[in-house]
Formats: C-alpha cells, sequence, structure tokens
C-alpha cells in the first residue's frame, strides 16, 4: 500500500465516523464519472469494505450523457477487473445542455440538475439507501467562495445531505482530501479516466478562476485552505447578518428580559457563568435500536 494510498484511506475513514456517512447494511450507489475524484471515491471505499469484512455494499453508477467522444469501453474493463458492480445508463442531456443554454452562458448548472433527476431516480428504482459522490476538500472550500462572491450566499457541499424530498441520503466521504493527494493516487493507479469534454470547451468559468485564487493565497500561507474547510465546521450565526436567525430589531427587548448578572463572587470563590462552551453542540441521544456506525 502506497503513502498516498494510506492518506487517503485516513481521512476517507475519518470523514465517514465523523459525520457518520455509512452503516452496516447500506447499499452504497458510488456515482461514477468516468473522473479521477470519483475513480479515487470507488476505489478507496472497496478497501473500506474489504477492511469492514464486506459489511455494507457498493455498487458503481455511471451516466452517460451522450456527450461527444464519450467512450467508456476501458471505464467497463476496469470495473470488471476490480469484480464491481456496476451499470452505464445511457440518457441524451447533453443535447437539452446545449439546446437550453444561452450562448456565453455556463453548460455546468442544467447538467448538474439533469444528472442529478437521472441520479436520485435509479438509485430509489434500485433500492439505494446511500449516494456516494466525489467531490473533495477543495471543492468544498471552492463552492464556499464562489457561492458568496457570485451568489451573495453562504453555503457549499455538506459531507452528508438529506434530499429536499426527504428519499435520499447523500454523502461525500472525501471531504478531508486533498485534490493534490486524489491527483496523485490516479497517476499512481492509472484509472481509465473519461475526459469532460462539455466542462473543458469553456475557459474562464468561475470555478476555475476561484480555484486559481485560492493557490495563490495558499502560495502566501499554505493553510489559508485547511482554515477555509475547518471554517465550514465552525459557523457562528450570532456573527453574521442573517435576519432570519435574529430579531436584530427587537435585541433590546430581549436584553430587558434576559436575567440580571449574578453578583461579584467573593475572593477564593470560583464563579462559571457558562458551563458549557457558547460553541459546544452535545449530539443528541440516540435510541438503542439506531443503526451502528461501521467506524
Amino acid at each position: 500500500m502506497s503513502k498516498v494510498e494510506k492518506k487517503l484511506l485516513h481521512y476517507v475513514g475519518k470523514a465517514i465516523a465523523d459525520y457518520n456517512m455509512i452503516q452496516t447494511g447500506d447499499r452504497v450507489m458510488v456515482c461514477l464519472s468516468g473522473g479521477k475524484d470519483s475513480y479515487t471515491l470507488l476505489s478507496i471505499l472497496r478497501l473500506l469494505r474489504m477492511h469492514s469484512n464486506n459489511k455494507f455494499e457498493i455498487f458503481a453508477f455511471t451516466l452517460d450523457q451522450s456527450q461527444p467522444g464519450w467512450n467508456d469501453s476501458h471505464m467497463r474493463g476496469w470495473l470488471e477487473h476490480q469484480k464491481i458492480p456496476y451499470e452505464i445508463l445511457k440518457k441524451d442531456t447533453y443535447s437539452i445542455v446545449i439546446d437550453k443554454t444561452v450562448e456565453g452562458g455556463t453548460y455546468c448548472s442544467l447538467c448538474s440538475r439533469l444528472r442529478r433527476g437521472n441520479i436520485y431516480k435509479y438509485a430509489e428504482t434500485h433500492g439505494h439507501t446511500k449516494i456516494a459522490l466525489g467531490h473533495h476538500r477543495d471543492d468544498m472550500i471552492h463552492s464556499l467562495l464562489m457561492s458568496i462572491m457570485y451568489n451573495g450566499e453562504i453555503r457549499s457541499m455538506p459531507p452528508k445531505l438529506l434530499t429536499d424530498n426527504k428519499r435520499h441520503i447523500v454523502v461525500r466521504p472525501l471531504a478531508y482530501c486533498q485534490e493534490k493527494d486524489i491527483i496523485e493516487y490516479a497517476k499512481e493507479r492509472e484509472f481509465p479516466i473519461i475526459p469532460c469534454n462539455l466542462c473543458g470547451s469553456q475557459e474562464n468559468l468561475a470555478r476555475q478562476r476561484t480555484k486559481r485564487l485560492v493557490q495563490d493565497l495558499a502560495r502566501e500561507n499554505p493553510k489559508i485552505p485547511s482554515n477555509m474547510l475547518h471554517a465550514l465546521g465552525r459557523v457562528q450565526p450570532s456573527q453574521l447578518m442573517d435576519k432570519r436567525l435574529w430579531d436584530f430589531r427587537n435585541l433590546e427587548k430581549q436584553r430587558e428580559m434576559a436575567p440580571s448578572f449574578p453578583d461579584p463572587v467573593k475572593k477564593g470563590e470560583q464563579e462559571i457563568l457558562f458551563p458549557h462552551s457558547l460553541s459546544d453542540n452535545p449530539r443528541e441521544s440516540e435510541s438503542s435500536d439506531a443503526e451502528q456506525p461501521l467506524w
């Protein structure tokens, strides 16, 4: 086992444990796009499944969107050699994206929506309990910056998500993994990558500009990317300005209703105003029959 594979195994296992992503008996559908990220995710989950004595299932699902130049023959050979069950479903979403996107616009948004709809439908039809996507640490922090700069919102990609219709749970086990390690691992394993010609044909996409910005900042301070990831898990709503969370117009009334401060403590006595840190978030008690995590 190589050094980078050990590193990826560690961080994927940690993410699964931290967010209780996979439980015993889960049927995990890994969305294999043909890129380095999804190949890495599928390979690492396969190893973790073996280490867990096959306590969960993995299944590779690929959506052939009829993009020009698409050739999945090498992917099929790789999946069969790895003895991973799979299906490659053909749906011509490419023509829809080209037809509906205005000149000069980006394809990503519509392409993602169409792909997501097909993924959810397939998972529900075939009884898969988890949908695993290959987004990594850098994707998450880039999405945060893009959301702030281009959409005026503070949001990103959660490591574990319950869909709006409450029918699917989406997990991102690569949440702690750096793209540079995934690139190294993909080269090491010689994955049969299928390039995305649709997205690659557009230059100066917002995501590419954001990626370059983070890379430039990281050259000055290498801790910046990891600090951004930590920020996603250390949100302090009281320090923001969302009026949906705080009734700013009536804070004065809340102050008047608050209990008065206790008398000063005499010398030698100990005073604890806050027995728990303001940032503590105690876990909710779990029922005895709750599903048990693997890690």
